[in-house]
């Protein structure tokens, strides 16, 4: 006897078509989650260097540029490693 009088079929199909259907999801939702921490990353480093008030010469320029990405590059370095490793 099929499982609900035939209206899904064959159990061992419908349960392997459920399988194959979470593991799409689980693979969407792994693509979001790598998508929001890489525009998490360039959204921080671009509001950081935004908010920089850079003054002085040319030198003095660069080097308030650099003290701000020493700080906020290495937080972006590591949302993007992590959101590649969830693709992975």
């Amino acid at each position: 006897m099929e499982g609900f009088g035939g209206l899904f079929g064959d159990p061992d199909e419908l349960q392997r078509k459920m399988a194959e259907f979470a593991d799409q999801m689980q693979g969407a939702q792994r693509l979001a989650w790598a998508d929001n921490a890489i525009k998490l990353a360039v959204d921080l480093t671009v509001a950081a260097v935004n908010r920089v008030n850079i003054q002085g010469t040319t030198e003095e320029q660069a080097q308030q540029i650099r003290s701000v990405m020493a700080v906020v590059f290495p937080e972006a370095v590591t949302l993007v490693r992590e959101a590649r490793q969830g693709l992975q």
